[in-house]
């Protein structure tokens, strides 16, 4: 099979077109299938500065300065039914960025005192690949694993292992506790508050690009009743999940993520 995409996102400093081709293709006895994609997206930053940067600083009535950040992706996936257990898929990507990739908001404070606006480099490649694996125990249970290795041009590397456990307590309501481990190594690019120095080119002081390592645990409760919830028929599934997110960087978080079914 073939299909094409289209689609557009915008905010307030940001707007991106996109468009994607994707083909696929199953194997004779239907237990394989490969999946090949390719997707660009064309994207137009407002790179908000800092007031005390600008030129002028507090009175400059141009704040903005606006740059383009252009994304190609290549993927290819290959997933495939073990038995009437196992089912596995193994996928990877190819990103290739250019333009502003930086945060035009971000400061960063030099050894020496001074105040600069982040400064990073004007093309990255990303290479994610992965693997995820789903075991059915039974007509109840499921195991749902996943690992993804991550390496990129700005000298990251990244290991993100995921489990959950879908459980039906009954033929309509399920229960889905889950956990996902990440660690990442720095960028090569990154140094803290007061470390960096003018005799660097580029320069950030992002704890998004540091050494860190971070867990996201919790459950969810889905319920998915033959005559719909609180008897629509329309209505067809209600699913609440909790997550408990947590950085080794001092840094936590809870999630609360509500999904609802209208067919």
């Amino acid at each position: 099979s073939v299909g094409a995409g289209l689609s557009y996102s915008g905010e307030y400093d940001y707007q991106s077109f996109g468009a994607q081709l994707t083909a696929s293709a199953k194997t004779k006895n239907r237990n394989g299938e490969l999946t090949a994609k390719v997707q660009a997206f064309f994207d137009q930053v407002d790179k908000i500065i800092p007031v005390e940067l600008r030129t002028g600083a507090s009175t400059d009535k141009a704040p903005k300065d606006l740059s383009a950040r252009n994304t190609l992706t290549a993927s290819l996936s290959w997933s495939q039914i073990i038995n009437k257990e196992l089912q596995v898929a193994i996928m990877g990507d190819v990103i290739q960025q250019e333009g502003y990739l930086g945060l035009p908001f971000y400061r960063v404070y030099f050894k020496d005192g001074s105040v600069h606006q982040e400064n990073l480099p004007s093309n990255r490649t990303k290479i994610p690949l992965g693997f995820r694996a789903s075991y059915f125990l039974g007509d109840k249970v499921i195991v749902k694993g996943y690992y993804r290795f991550y390496t990129d041009s700005w000298g990251i590397r990244s290991n993100t292992a995921s489990l959950e456990l879908p459980v039906k307590i009954t033929p309509f309501v399920s229960i889905s506790p889950f956990y996902r481990y990440y660690n990442q190594s720095e960028s090569r690019y990154f140094a803290p508050y007061q470390v960096h120095t003018s005799q660097q080119t580029f320069y950030t002081s992002n704890y998004d690009l540091s050494t860190f390592s971070s867990s996201f645990m919790g459950a969810g409760i889905r319920v998915a009743p033959p005559a719909g919830i609180l008897g629509i028929t329309h209505f067809s599934m209600i699913e609440i999940r909790y997550g408990h997110y947590s950085k080794n960087i001092d840094m936590s978080a809870n999630v609360v993520t509500l999904h609802l079914r209208w067919k």
